[in-house]
């Protein structure tokens, strides 16, 4: 394989002089992808044995050219086996999330994040900063679920409470929140303090009381596959009947049952698995009527480059807490994921179902698209 003119054909020289162009410092540097795929690109990257200022613009050109890295290797492969066989997202696992990666330090989030600390795509729609895409994205959601005073709220996979805290002071509603990570939950409850906010660390599986809503906020791709049928029951049991249930997240073009691909898998979000149209139709049908699928993958782009550069602007604060190790793995991530969703290979959904249907239809939809022109 001649990867140099592969990559060429792509835009990418390397050791170009071009931002986007990787320059390699070790000779071993493009066998080790051949051979080990994107878990190699992302550890080589990690070593140091390449470099790049523009990791983004690099894995946008990589996707859009559909540049194949020997993706049929064995950590792949392992990947798709270990998934077919094992339940990865089960009771017992779905902790390790939780700690590998929410757990590894409030500071890392507080200095990377918006002001209120949220850690899902931010709505850019007449956004001019990180500030105010956050915000509009959680007032978009308040919105879609007609949320109202006195109402009580669930918010599954609550992160650090940025949602129920909105929605308590906005709304005027009652939010129970629940999260998987033990520093997300000990964080949240201060910042919601003195609001009708319980948060608890606790896993959707054993849920047993009712809500007039549901929301679901970058939580569904840590469920999996094998759990996406029983989630949908889990939910449609704990919402009213006359109740909304918004469910916020990243989907994937393809549809699999296996794992991420395999350096996320390994480093960023450990038994995770983005679901497709397909996995999230085929879990609801017969369980929740979709009244409304919106789609703005393409502000992720924005997100992360976002995330990214305060991530840069306060590694001198935080970085005496990680290794150089971890800030090379960070940048690659939120770098990488950028790419990712500027080529659109991934999207970000915002998906409202209700039980039985709303009377007229769901109506927003309209009104932002008159309030657009």
């Amino acid at each position: 394989m001649n990867i140099k003119k592969i990559l060429q054909e792509s835009g990418i020289i390397l050791n170009g002089p071009n931002p986007w162009d990787p320059k390699i410092h070790n000779p071993k540097t493009i066998e080790r992808i051949l051979s080990e795929g994107s878990l190699g690109m992302g550890e080589s990257y990690m070593d140091g044995w390449w470099d790049c200022e523009e990791i983004d613009t690099l894995i946008c050109k990589i996707i859009k050219s559909k540049v194949n890295f020997s993706i049929m290797n064995f950590p792949f492969l392992f990947s798709i086996i270990k998934a077919k066989l094992l339940n990865l997202q089960n009771l017992k696992r779905a902790s390790k999330v939780g700690k590998v990666h929410y757990d590894i330090g409030n500071d890392l989030y507080k200095n990377m994040l918006d002001k209120k600390m949220v850690y899902s795509c931010a709505y850019w729609h007449n956004a001019k900063n990180l500030d105010q895409a956050q915000e509009a994205k959680l007032d978009l959601i308040c919105k879609k679920l007609n949320l109202k005073k006195g109402m009580r709220v669930l918010d599954i996979g609550c992160g650090w409470g940025s949602f129920a805290k909105f929605a308590a002071e906005k709304y005027q509603v009652s939010v129970l929140g629940i999260t998987i990570s033990q520093e997300q939950a000990s964080l949240a409850k201060k910042l919601c303090k003195g609001l009708p906010i319980e948060i608890r660390l606790q896993d959707y599986r054993s849920l047993n009381e009712k809500f007039d809503a549901i929301a679901s906020i970058g939580m569904f791709e840590h469920v999996g596959c094998k759990n996406y049928k029983n989630y949908m029951k889990v939910v449609a049991k704990a919402l009213k009947d006359d109740g909304l249930f918004l469910l916020h997240t990243i989907g994937g073009n393809i549809t699999t049952c296996h794992a991420n691909e395999p350096w996320i898998e390994k480093y960023i979000f450990p038994n995770s698995m983005l679901p497709s149209v397909k996995w999230i139709s085929k879990a609801t049908e017969g369980i929740f009527l979709i009244e409304d699928w919106h789609n703005f993958g393409a502000d992720y782009d924005l997100t992360l480059k976002s995330w990214y550069k305060n991530f840069e602007d306060h590694w001198p604060i935080i970085k005496n807490n990680y290794s150089d190790r971890f800030y090379r793995m960070w940048r690659y991530y939120l770098l990488a994921m950028s790419g990712a969703f500027r080529s659109r290979a991934l999207q970000c959904w915002q998906i409202l179902f209700s039980k039985h249907g709303i009377d007229g239809g769901f109506n927003y939809c309209l009104r932002w698209m008159n309030d657009r022109s």
